[in-house]
């Protein structure tokens, strides 16, 4: 694997291209993780668009403990690695412990640290040590200047294949505003920047037990960022997003992700 995450992260820092991490929020069947791969895989190389699957094993921060939270690390390990060979693409999947971030490391071509635990010293050093991508997600209660300690942590523990990520900010209660300086800031950092798209447009507890979203904006603040000088996106994607265990009200339909992608390509290149 070693060689084939060296070859992808030269994909990804040098710039030339975006790229995409997408896929269903949570794994809910082998079946649902493969069909969007595939479908993601054809639409990104028509578009030469590098891409990355993503699918949790675990979504352990969530709102109700009476969610569905997915199959968990070992059932959910091996549906990455069947989606990772039958479908040859990079799988990247978050992680909440050291020990996950070791045994998804295993297996996984990037693995993330979830907004809600980048201020986890111990789990941002345990993931820069694994040697694989290493995802930073940015805390919707930090500002984009302070992820550079973020940044300092996982280099400090031998971290070099880094991608920072913002995720929107807390704005009140149950509403998050995604500030598009967060792009350049964070940028200046070294590492690539990545614009989630789907959790900046996430409404954290508007439905009780549940989060819900704005979706139909998702596409607008891609396109925001981007322009703002973004690297790559994360988007998560559904077949049907109101069958989704999770983030259903913030995701793209997957049959809206060609048309998404074009426009953002669009801009891309234009600002570039």
């Amino acid at each position: 694997m070693e060689g084939s995450n060296h070859q992808l992260w030269r994909r990804l820092a040098n710039g030339k291209s975006l790229f995409l991490i997408a896929g269903p929020c949570v794994i809910e069947s082998e079946a649902l993780c493969l069909k969007v791969a595939r479908t993601m895989r054809d639409t990104c190389k028509r578009l030469s668009i590098t891409y990355i699957f993503k699918a949790s094993f675990d979504k352990a921060n969530r709102t109700s403990g009476k969610t569905q939270r997915g199959p968990g690390i070992k059932a959910g390990l091996a549906v990455l690695a069947k989606v990772r060979e039958k479908v040859g693409v990079p799988v990247l999947t978050d992680v909440h412990t050291e020990a996950q971030a070791m045994a998804a490391a295993e297996v996984v071509d990037a693995i993330q640290i979830p907004a809600f635990l980048c201020r986890q010293t111990d789990l941002i050093e345990a993931a820069a040590r694994t040697g694989v991508i290493v995802n930073l997600k940015k805390g919707q209660f930090l500002s984009p200047q302070e992820m550079e300690q973020v940044v300092k942590k996982a280099t400090a523990a031998g971290g070099k294949k880094l991608l920072v990520t913002d995720r929107g900010t807390t704005f009140g209660y149950n509403n998050l505003v995604a500030d598009m300086r967060s792009m350049p800031i964070m940028k200046a950092f070294g590492f690539p920047v990545v614009f989630d798209a789907t959790h900046s447009v996430q409404m954290p507890g508007g439905g009780g037990d549940k989060s819900g979203g704005n979706g139909e904006f998702a596409p607008v603040l891609a396109r925001a960022a981007v322009a703002a000088g973004a690297d790559g996106l994360f988007i998560e994607t559904h077949p049907d997003p109101k069958e989704a265990w999770s983030d259903g009200p913030n995701m793209i339909p997957l049959r809206d992700m060609p048309k998404v992608l074009k426009q953002l390509l669009k801009v891309y290149k234009a600002v570039r």
